[in-house]
Formats: structure tokens, C-alpha cells, sequence
């Protein structure tokens, strides 16, 4: 049975704000996502009444959820301040399985530091980021087949893309199934390769146009992080959103990350974003684990001969002079592109080849800054 957006106003119509206005008519509800049995919106109020508007959530998602046909409901409920007005106190979590508002899970402030609000995610040794400063850099690609990587080394890795605006891994995985709940109410990752792997686009077709504000984006990449069983890992790999926004900027200064890798191409404008990516983890504090240089020449599948389609080391050159390890060259190689394309990625797929033993040589490199970085913390 489909449910339309309508059946979920009707549903909505019915709860009243902490006012008394039906929450129809209290011009605080985003456009609702209504597709396969999956609803998505969010409740936009300000920070200042966010608590009040908690118990109103719940009872929307719940009215939701009892709408035959629904399968998965993600209410979020999202708060920002007017300049100038303090930030309210946290509210505590609930425990129910919708999105949870983005200071539910945060922990008790303490100290200047961003990274003294953040708190570790049980049974996860280490998070790090994959993140680039622009699009089209083959991040995704790079962070999967650096999962795979450290996953050859013997690690436990988990996967989560949290590029909610263009999921990929899903079809760099092949995955199509939907997470199930455990008795919880936390969503079970997806497993392949051996990878625990969670994505937003599991949860939504691929066509379907996430339009949402930060504060929203950041609800659903909480509960990605912590209303999933992760179970006990040793790396989960972040695949950030691309750019220097506000949702990444929050991401990171509430995620616990150990470390992030920045992906470039050679190319002049690509290197001028990766700066701002890395100026970006500086700032909260984040330590660089290095920069790839992604897409440094391309390599006829025929005969072998390299060609600096996009330039050459520029990448290197900028890790250098911004002090940052180096972690290496990965071609622009049909074969990568065709086991991405494919949903078997390079790593899995072509275990003994060059570009395998690429992404494993990033991986080595990762893992053993990791372990300074752990021992140190």
C-alpha cells in the first residue's frame, strides 16, 4: 500500500503544538518525503522552545507510524538559535527509533576545545573522515576501497556515508536491501565485503532529491551514528559530505574523529578546495591524516602510457608545503571506474592488482598513524 503526503497531514492535523495550533497550521513542517512506505521530514522550531516541542515529535512519529502502509518514519526535529540568544539545554533522548534531535546525543559541554563535546561511539576504536573540499573527486570511491584496504590488514571497518545529499554507496556496494531494527529499536548495518556498512541511501530511492536544511541533514547522520549496532570495530570510515559547510563543520566537531583524509585531484582548483577542507579539520582540531592525490594520471588500459590529463602532483606538492603526510597516487584506471560502476570495487574484485596495492599502501599509512593518535588519546 503507498502512503501519500496527504494521509501523513491528515495524520499531523490531528497532534497539537505546545500552543494549542494544529501542527498543520503552525508553519514549522519542512516538505514531506513520502515514497515506498518511507516518511521524511522534519519539525523546524526555534532553539529556544526546542524542548517543548519534544513530546510533540514523538507523538508525530508515532501518529505516522501507525499509517497502514508505513514502514520507516524519520522525524527530526531541528532547532537553531537567533543571533545572540544562548543555546538551550540538552534534551534527553527518549529512546525513540525516529531521528532524534541533533542535541539529544550531544554530551555534556566541557572545556573550549570542539573536541570536548564530543563522546565515543560504543565498541568503535577509531572514526576518521574521507572528505574533500568540492565534488567529482572520486571520494566515495576512495573511501570504500580505503575501508576494503584496512579490512585487508585486518582491522574490523565499517563504512558509513554520510554524503546525504548524494549517497553512493549504495551503488558502489551493489546493496539494495533496507536496514532492519533490532530489539533496540537500532538499525542493523548492511554487511559486504566484510565491511559493516550504513548509508541514508538505504533508506530512500536513489532518484529521490534529499532538499533538506542542515540542521536536518545533521539529525540523520546522528542517528546514522548512534542509533546504528555498529557492534565492535576497530575504523568506521566516514565518506563526508563534499565542501566546508555548517553541516560539516557540526559533523565534525560532534563526531569523536580520529583523523581525516583529504582526496584532490591535481588540477589547481581542485588543490584550492582540499586548502579549505584541511584549514576546515584545523579548526576543530581534527588531526590530517594525509592527502591522495585521486585521478593523478590517467593509464591506457592498452598499452600502459601515462598521461597527465588533470596535471601531476600538485597534491604532493601542497602536502608538503602545508606539512601534511602524503599518502599517495591513484590513477584515473578504466578498471577502477568499471568495478565501481559494477557495485565490486577494485579491492575486492581484483585483489592482486596495482590498484589494490594502492589503496592497501593508504590504508598501511592510516593505520599506523592511528595508532599514535589512539595511544596519545
Amino acid at each position: 500500500m503507498s502512503v501519500t503526503q496527504q494521509q501523513v497531514l491528515d495524520s499531523l492535523a490531528r497532534i497539537k503544538s505546545p500552543r494549542g495550533v494544529a501542527l498543520t497550521n503552525a508553519n514549522v513542517l519542512s516538505e514531506i518525503t513520502a515514497s515506498d512506505g518511507k516518511v521524511f521530514f522534519s519539525i523546524n522550531v526555534e532553539a529556544a522552545e526546542a524542548r517543548a516541542w519534544e513530546s510533540v515529535r514523538a507523538e508525530a512519529e508515532a501518529a505516522v507510524r501507525a499509517i497502514p502502509g508505513v514502514t520507516t518514519v524519520m522525524v527530526a526535529l531541528t532547532a537553531e538559535r537567533k543571533p545572540g540568544s544562548a543555546p538551550p539545554p540538552p534534551t534527553p533522548s527518549r529512546g525513540t527509533p525516529g531521528v532524534q534531535p541533533a542535541h539529544a546525543h550531544k554530551p555534556p559541554q566541557g572545556g573550549g576545545s570542539p573536541m570536548a563535546r564530543q563522546s565515543e561511539i560504543p565498541g568503535v576504536g577509531a572514526v576518521i573522515a574521507v572528505a574533500s573540499g568540492k565534488g567529482g573527486v572520486g571520494k566515495s570511491t576512495t573511501a570504500l576501497n580505503l575501508a576494503l584496504g584496512l579490512r585487508d590488514l585486518g582491522l574490523k571497518v565499517g563504512l558509513l556515508d554520510a554524503d546525504i545529499y548524494g549517497p553512493s554507496v549504495p551503488r558502489l556496494t551493489g546493496l539494495r536491501d533496507k536496514p532492519e531494527l533490532n530489539d533496540e529499536r537500532k538499525m542493523i548495518p548492511l554487511r559486504r565485503f566484510g565491511l559493516a556498512i550504513m548509508s541514508i541511501g538505504f533508506l530512500v530511492e536513489e532518484e529521490t532529491a534529499m532538499i533538506w536544511r542542515g540542521p536536518m541533514v545533521m539529525s540523520a547522520v546522528t542517528q546514522m551514528l548512534r542509533d546504528v549496532q555498529w557492534g565492535t570495530l576497530d575504523v568506521l570510515v566516514v565518506d563526508m559530505p563534499p565542501g566546508t559547510g555548517d553541516a560539516q563543520l557540526t559533523l565534525a566537531q560532534n563526531v569523536p574523529l580520529k583523523g581525516a583524509v583529504i582526496i584532490s585531484t591535481p588540477q589547481d582548483l581542485s588543490l584550492i578546495d582540499a586548502r579549505r577542507g584541511l584549514a576546515m579539520f584545523k579548526k576543530v582540531n581534527v588531526p590530517v591524516l594525509g592527502i591522495v592525490e585521486n585521478m593523478s594520471y590517467f593509464q591506457c588500459p592498452h598499452c600502459g602510457t601515462k598521461s597527465d590529463i588533470f596535471g601531476h602532483g600538485g597534491a604532493r606538492h601542497e602536502a608538503e608545503k602545508l606539512g601534511v603526510p602524503f599518502l599517495g597516487e591513484i590513477p584515473l584506471h578504466m578498471a577502477i571506474r568499471a568495478t565501481s560502476d559494477a557495485g565490486n570495487p577494485v579491492v575486492d574484485s581484483e585483489p592482486d592488482g596495482p590498484h589494490a596495492a594502492i589503496y592497501r599502501a593508504i590504508a598501511g599509512q592510516v593505520r599506523d598513524q592511528l595508532k599514535g593518535i589512539i595511544a596519545a588519546a
